[in-house]
């Protein structure tokens, strides 16, 4: 009798272990599957965005309002009054 349980407990242990293998391949295969189609539609949107999205406004540095004389004025007389006010001397 002991030697019967000897017997099914290794065929149980050989037939874990395949089974742990096979489910191994599985998770890998699809993380291996799943890389590639990653990189595929990183590609893919790189080129999109490098070829169709044109409608993309360049950079201004300064608005299309000019800056009148009068608000500049009206800038250094508001940094004096800081100054004078909060700076120590």
């Amino acid at each position: 009798m002991d030697t019967i349980k000897i017997i099914l407990i290794v065929i149980g242990a050989i037939a874990l272990v395949m089974v742990g293998m096979w489910l191994f391949g599985v998770v890998a295969a699809l993380l291996w599957l799943a890389l590639k189609i990653g990189l595929i539609a990183a590609i893919g949107y790189g080129g999109y965005r490098l070829f169709f999205a044109k409608d993309r406004e360049t950079p201004r540095l300064e608005e299309k309002t000019p800056v009148a004389i009068a608000d500049l004025e009206e800038t250094d007389r508001q940094l004096e009054e800081y100054k004078r006010k909060y700076l120590p001397k």
